[in-house]
């Protein structure tokens, strides 16, 4: 296996070192580096093998995973319209940047596995957006606070998934692996940034998170099967 190039930079303002700062990442014969594309990663083939993968999980896997991404996007596209020229603007917009780079390389994925979208993409387009605004209009800790509440969500089940794939055969789905555990990091950076960012002195800040939570996972359960 060869070493890829480090990647590029992120764009967008410098809010925080280590956001914008990529870790290099191995390509195997299946992925390779997009030129100048941050932190996404597309396959060297248009298609994948199908042979030998659990296809059930490996669907379930790359269905919820894409409509996370889409989700998470269209939070911050709710949280820019309303705080985009504010004090925070700026880092929202670099975690976004970084949602958009997510989302784009589960779009390639969804191709090469041949997985289909979620039936529930068009309500997590509203739903996103409106939780995004919503928290927004609570002000900056309210819109930290919705991200320190999805993003906790979104690592944990990144690491569940880990855990599944290394179980069935870390060898057999190390790419895959790869993209997971490099965006399983993207999302705890969030998750850390927004408690930076006072998201625990919103007011009922504990409701306010498990309320969330309960949405993203009841979310979860259902982009896995429909």
């Amino acid at each position: 296996m060869t070493r890829a190039g480090a990647m590029a930079a992120a764009a967008g303002p410098a809010v925080r070192c280590s956001l914008l700062q990529r870790r290099p990442l191995r390509c195997g014969p299946g992925l390779r580096p997009v030129p100048g594309g941050g932190a996404s990663l597309r396959l060297c083939g248009t298609r994948v093998a199908q042979e030998g993968i659990n296809k059930p999980v490996i669907d379930r896997i790359i269905r919820v995973d894409h409509a996370g991404e889409y989700g998470a996007n269209r939070i911050y596209a709710g949280q820019m319209a309303v705080l985009g020229r504010s004090s925070v603007g700026p880092i929202i917009q670099q975690m976004w940047n970084q949602e958009k780079d997510h989302l784009k390389k589960f779009n390639e994925l969804m191709v090469a596995y041949r997985v289909r979208p979620t039936v529930l993409l068009p309500f997590w387009n509203v739903a996103g957006f409106v939780l995004g605004a919503g928290s927004a209009l609570l002000g900056k800790k309210g819109a930290m606070a919705c991200t320190v509440a999805v993003e906790e969500s979104i690592s944990e089940h990144y690491n569940n998934q880990i855990r599944t794939l290394i179980e069935e055969d870390p060898e057999k789905y190390k790419e895959l692996l790869q993209v997971i555990k490099q965006f399983r990091d993207d999302e705890q950076e969030h998750h850390d940034i927004g408690l930076e960012h006072d998201a625990e002195a919103t007011p009922a800040y504990s409701v306010l998170k498990t309320a969330i939570q309960l949405g993203c996972k009841a979310a979860i359960f259902l982009s896995e099967r429909i």
